[in-house]
């Protein structure tokens, strides 16, 4: 625009043209701007336009810049974000991991519903719908867990255990599992026969019936011993035979969930394995460390997509918003008039604990009798609600209240069962409590003999043995003395101790040192499990690796003690420094819903309940808009 300004007066130039004649005055007048006939008005626009074209040519370099700085490859595909940092990488690795660990739990809660539903897990729902007499129902809560790994045994209906192994057809499992149960009902019945045979007062004559034999009239009490016997034999059987088809349909049901709720434990437990390998320093470069934490997100979404894809699949067996809710509302009513009762129970149970031990001994139940009781007040609410909601035909209104009520009897359960299962282990405790200074003894008389399987310098020798000597006579005095003490902390001081003299006995020890495990993992994972809408990545790691690690002998069971606590002392933490959500809520057990992570806290009322699912569809329960 400048240029053509400039050379519009040599354009306009046509010497063949006629110039009109003008007064001197006019001509001097267009003169006058300057000697070479330009005026300076001429320059303003030329100047403008320079001025335009240097301000574009600046904002384009500026945006070529920008531009080239947000996007992986310069020059293609425009707006494409950055690569992310290393600590982006971390907080979606821990935001994933959190996420799949809320997504399994809830699920295997969610799972045991169903399974009790079609009487696989509860002895109470076969008789329900067999006969009376005909269901075992099956003790919960008892005793250390088996197998392997920590985590080996059943807890208490929380949707662990009596679940067919992974890749197993249902039929299969479901026929050896009644042919062997049939063999040791009816070897029960026949030791019965026969002790009942050897008592004064029979005979064993031909056989009859299940018992084997048959009693002589010998009186009144070995006839009627015998005849218990007999019956019992013959109603083992029985059971045996009426269950076995029902259980094996069952398993058929709900074979799939299982199958991939297990799958998501796996790529779950893989993740957590990977990151507490990146929180020890493992991989070193930079290039392999975010590879591992893609790994860790990849593992999460796996474990998530499992469970994701059979979500529609559960929703259709269980049919929540149509006829399922009532057969799922006795399911979740019934097991809440049970914890109701055992609830009480516990709360009696607790107070004689703190009578008997010390304060240490009933600190990792402390606050389980009210928090059980704070959310059976939520499930009374939500199952109400239910119960109105498939009254008045109102099916996703009845599916999101029953979610809400099973969640919190689950959570209920689990902190009651805590309590019971404390209980027992204190009890056993107390009485591995002297086999277990006697075990130790002898290993201190063999250390002093020279018999430790690592050589030490005589110092360290001596300290080791002074430090046993000292909890030995700690533990004795504590015994001995008139103030209540703490069953577990003194099996723990006494197995640690012993352990550094590294004598390489087994026996009472090793069994005091599996306790101790058992019961630092239980309640770690009880504290997590009712609180995990606080709880973070750390502990739960800490919490699986504790879980994951397989106690053969002592030094594996310190490892998972060691682990656990520090699991339970991380969840703690977190917890504190999360707050009570909903402070002014007046819903009662709204905030320890949201803290349980029972509702996913989305909305003002709470949010939509915790489903069977993965990321995709565990809150897909949410109230349609009024």
């Amino acid at each position: 625009m400048g240029a053509g300004w400039l050379m519009l007066p040599l354009m306009t130039i046509a010497p063949s043209a006629p110039v009109p004649a003008a007064s001197a005055a006019t001509a001097a007048s267009a003169s006058a701007p300057g000697a070479g006939g330009t005026s300076t008005a001429d320059f303003v626009l030329p100047l403008v336009a320079v001025a335009a074209a240097a301000v574009l040519a600046a904002y384009g370099y500026l945006r070529r810049v920008r531009r080239s700085r947000t996007r992986t490859t310069p020059g293609t595909m425009p707006g494409h974000p950055r690569p992310p940092t290393l600590a982006d990488a971390e907080r979606q690795a821990r935001s994933a991991l959190v996420l799949a660990d809320d997504c399994v739990r809830t699920s295997r809660e969610e799972l045991s519903f169903v399974r009790e539903r079609f009487g696989v897990l509860k002895g109470e729902a076969v008789k329900d719908e067999v006969g009376a007499g005909e269901g075992v129902a099956v003790e919960e809560g008892a005793g250390p867990a088996a197998g392997a790994g920590v985590r080996g045994g059943r807890k208490g209906g929380a949707g662990a255990g009596a679940e067919a192994p992974s890749g197993t057809a249902a039929g299969t499992f479901q026929g050896a599992r009644w042919r062997a149960e049939t063999e040791r009902e009816t070897d029960t019945g026949a030791r019965a026969a026969a002790e009942a045979r050897d008592r004064p007062g029979t005979t064993a004559e031909p056989a009859t019936g299940a018992g084997g034999f048959r009693p002589a009239s010998r009186g009144a009490e070995g006839n009627a011993r015998a005849q218990a016997a007999r019956d019992a034999g013959t109603e083992a059987v029985t059971g045996a035979l009426v269950r076995a088809p029902r259980e094996a349909g069952a398993e058929a049901v709900t074979q799939g969930f299982v199958r991939a709720l297990r799958g998501a434990e796996a790529e779950l437990v893989a993740a957590f394995a990977m990151w507490r390998r990146y929180e020890e320093g493992f991989p070193e470069e930079a290039a392999a460390r975010r590879q591992a934490l893609a790994g860790v997100v990849g593992r999460c979404a796996e474990a998530g997509r499992r469970l994701d894809a059979e979500a529609a699949a559960l929703d259709q067996v269980r049919g929540l918003e149509g006829p399922g809710a009532g057969a799922a509302a006795e399911v979740a009513e019934r097991r809440f008039r049970a914890l109701a009762v055992r609830t009480v129970v516990a709360h009696g149970t607790l107070t004689a604990l703190r009578e008997r031990y010390a304060a240490s001994a009933t600190d990792l139940v402390t606050g389980s009798v009210e928090q059980a009781k704070d959310r059976l007040l939520f499930a009374t609410a939500r199952l109400n609600e239910a119960r109105q909601a498939i009254d008045a035909a109102d099916g996703d209104r009845a599916a999101r209240s029953l979610r809400a009520g099973e969640g919190a009897v689950a959570q209920a359960e689990v902190l009651v069962s805590g309590v019971e299962r404390l209980a027992a282990r204190l009890r056993e405790a107390a009485a591995l409590v002297p086999a277990a200074l006697t075990g130790a003894e002898a290993d201190l008389a063999a250390a002093r003999h020279g018999r430790s399987r690592t050589p030490l310098a005589s110092g360290e020798q001596a300290a080791r043995l002074a430090h046993a000597d000292g909890v030995l006579a700690a533990v004795r005095e504590e015994l001995t003395g008139a103030l209540p003490y703490d069953p577990l902390d003194a099996l723990r001081r006494i197995t640690r101790a012993v352990a550094r003299l590294d004598v390489g006995r087994s026996g009472v020890l090793d069994a005091a040192a599996l306790l101790v495990a058992h019961a630092a993992v239980d309640s770690a994972d009880d504290f997590v499990a009712v609180h995990r809408g606080a709880v973070g990545p750390e502990a739960r790691a800490r919490l699986s690796e504790a879980a994951r690690t397989p106690v053969t002998d002592t030094g594996s069971a310190f490892e998972a003690d060691t682990a656990a606590r520090e699991a339970r002392a991380l969840a703690e933490r977190d917890v504190r420094a999360h707050g009570t959500p909903y402070p002014d809520s007046t819903t009662a057990g709204l905030p320890g819903a949201v803290l349980g992570g029972i509702l996913l806290a989305e909305d003002p009322d709470g949010g939509p309940p915790a489903s069977f699912g993965g990321p995709a569809t565990r809150g897909r329960r949410h109230m349609p808009a009024p």
